[in-house]
């Protein structure tokens, strides 16, 4: 009848305000990487561009989730967020060292020089991540179990955020700057 109405509450009511408040901070942490982005290098392509790559490391952490049959919940959404605001930070960096090398050089040597010079950064802070989390990951130690999705969701995006760096961003950049 229209006066019974069904409200839930307890830990799932719980759970559902968390995934609503950790969504806002997703989309806040996303939209914030934009923003840094834009007001350093003054240009919408870049940023925009600089966006959809860390969004799409996010696609990493999902099917670690997945393949894992890990449930989301709030720790996976925070590797969720750490993901974004890893990949946003590598690509700054990439973005910067090759527009400084632009000035200098033309398009296909100012990437090869940022790839380069970031390459070793990247690889290091993904393996030394992977490694540190990997105990977490497997479930091995006192309170693992519940830390367990996080470490999940970072590992695979940053497995994901590699490609993403590597040759994802670089090629996007060389499609941006074709006439230069």
């Amino acid at each position: 009848p229209p006066t019974y109405q069904i409200v839930y509450g307890g830990s799932f009511a719980q759970q559902q305000k968390s995934f609503s408040e950790l969504l806002k901070i997703l989309i806040f942490g996303a939209l914030l990487v934009f923003t840094i982005v834009l007001f350093m290098f003054k240009s919408l392509k870049i940023s925009l561009t600089v966006l959809f790559i860390s969004l799409l490391g996010i696609s990493g952490s999902v099917l670690a989730l997945y393949f894992t049959n890990t449930a989301l919940n709030v720790g996976s959404y925070t590797g969720l967020i750490m993901i974004i605001g890893i990949i946003g930070e590598n690509s700054i960096f990439t973005v910067q060292q090759f527009l400084f090398e632009l000035k200098n050089s033309n398009v296909n040597n100012a990437l090869g020089f940022a790839i380069s010079a970031r390459l070793r950064p990247k690889l290091m802070t993904a393996a030394g991540a992977i490694v540190a989390l990997t105990p977490l990951a497997l479930g091995f130690g006192t309170g693992a179990k519940m830390h367990q999705p996080l470490a999940i969701a970072v590992i695979g995006g940053l497995i994901v955020a590699l490609p993403l760096l590597l040759i994802v961003l670089p090629g996007f950049l060389k499609l941006l700057y074709k006439k230069h």
